[in-house]
């Protein structure tokens, strides 16, 4: 496949899970990579598992962190496509939610998006082709008890697509985000863990807890919102804009 050939793709939290799958899917198809996050010596070597693939350390929670990355990463080219994949999570009940933890959850999910964002304007804007794709989630989508401070990350970050994709409509350029149900990863692990640790399920017993609100009963593997991810980005999904596309086995 040779769909990107020639296009380069910065992939955020890049080092892992849903962003290192959706960098191998975007590079099979031709794509130059650059893997970004805060973990060099992981991004490192999920580089070195694909060719050609960069390797920038990057906080997207510090903004000169962020403008010296894609500084870093427009050397080999201007960037056609972002992936806003870097994201964290935690769960806690609303009455115990301190400011802290508050702004810690959107200075990532929310500012860090804003930040990487606005780090690409330029590049998207002059040419003739630029894809933006936001990794939301479900919780973006609907409310759930406990993460009501992801919750209002994630509804933001689709906000924030939404807004784009109608005020850059006249351009080359397309915004959209993903929004998946419990993916297989380092995340959900955690979620796993504080079910248990909360409730004193057992391990099985919280994984059924997680993939119970997906109707195919199932966890998500990363491979499938990479592919995703690549549709999104394919050059003939120009008329996709603006949407945020549930992953969650069709629940209602």
């Amino acid at each position: 496949m040779s769909e990107f050939a020639g296009r380069r793709a910065v992939i955020t939290g890049g080092g892992s899970g849903i962003g290192l799958a959706a960098a191998k899917r975007l590079a099979a198809g031709g794509a130059s990579v650059v893997l970004m996050g805060r973990k060099l010596d992981r991004l490192e070597e999920a580089a070195n598992g694909i060719d050609g693939a960069l390797a920038v350390q990057c906080d997207v929670t510090d903004a000169g962190s962020v403008e010296a990355a894609f500084a870093k990463a427009r050397e080999g080219g201007a960037i056609n496509i972002l992936v806003n994949n870097a994201g964290i999570a935690s769960g806690r009940p609303f009455h115990k939610l301190d400011e802290a933890e508050w702004r810690r959850i959107q200075d990532v999910n929310v500012d860090g998006v804003f930040r990487c964002t606005k780090a690409v304007v330029g590049d998207l804007m002059s040419s003739d082709y630029g894809r933006v794709v936001n990794i939301a989630s479900v919780a973006g989508l609907r409310g759930g008890p406990y993460i009501s401070h992801y919750c209002a990350s994630k509804h933001a970050v689709v906000g924030m697509t939404k807004a784009l994709a109608v005020e850059w409509a006249q351009t080359k350029v397309t915004v959209n985000a993903v929004c998946p149900g419990y993916v297989e990863t380092d995340m959900a692990e955690g979620a796993i863990q504080t079910i248990m640790s909360n409730t004193k399920r057992s391990r099985d017993e919280a994984v059924a807890e997680l993939t119970k609100m997906n109707p195919q009963g199932r966890m998500i593997q990363v491979e499938e919102v990479a592919e995703t991810v690549a549709w999104l980005c394919h050059p003939n999904s120009f008329t996709v804009n603006g949407q945020a596309i549930a992953l969650d086995g069709g629940a209602p």
